[in-house]
């Protein structure tokens, strides 16, 4: 963490282009969603909380999810990433995040996008005196929250041995079988194949931190 403060350049830059970044993600759907099996299917037109191949939110954290209401699988399939997080009581530091990076309108308007999402839990476990330093610097807090977005949708089969290029421009990794993964060796998914309009989310819990 006290490495957090070096390559601002670096940063602003990524900072100017997300916006860009997202648009070309967004570009040609229908092509992206046939080449990676995420076009809309009958079983998620019938049941939105599903993925495009059928499958349903999986992991321990899932219990803590409402059963109804905003922020029930049902709520949030019907909102845009970020706000669907924001009613997620367990990802309140995440969303408040995103806020202070001014990331959410770019977040919402995006599409097929796969989110690694850490729970307040996870904020946690950095120190307070540098989580406050990050939070502070909105350059820094969008190169480390822009790390835990790829630019499509990712089903939990293509995690099973995966390497993807983030929107911050570096690549994360993903490991595991079944219900069982982990991002970076480091962050385990305890609540995956989460869907909203836009993106599918996986809840992790430890902060992923881009290479410096």
């Amino acid at each position: 963490m006290y490495t957090l403060t070096r390559r601002l350049a670096v940063t602003v830059v990524a900072a100017t282009v997300l916006p860009l970044s997202l648009a070309a993600c967004g570009s040609d759907d229908g092509a992206k969603d046939r080449a990676s099996g995420t076009s809309t299917s009958a079983a998620q037109a019938a049941d939105p909380t599903k993925s495009a191949g059928g499958s349903a939110p999986f992991g321990p954290g899932c219990a803590a999810v409402p059963k109804d209401g905003a922020g029930s699988f049902a709520g949030m399939a019907k909102d845009p990433v970020a706000t669907a997080a924001s009613h997620n009581p367990a990802l309140s530091t995440l969303v408040s995040a995103v806020k202070q990076a001014g990331l959410v309108d770019t977040l919402n308007n995006a599409k097929n996008l796969t989110v690694f999402a850490p729970t307040n839990e996870a904020f946690a476990k950095i120190p307070k005196a540098d989580l406050d330093k990050v939070l502070s610097d909105k350059e820094q807090l969008t190169k480390i929250l822009t790390y835990h977005v790829v630019g499509e949708r990712l089903a939990p089969k293509q995690l099973e041995d995966g390497t993807f290029k983030t929107l911050e421009g570096s690549e994360l990794t993903t490991k595991g079988s079944g219900e069982d993964f982990t991002v970076n060796d480091t962050a385990k998914v305890v609540c995956g194949d989460v869907q909203t309009s836009n993106a599918t989310v996986y809840v992790i819990d430890t902060v992923l931190m881009p290479p410096m």
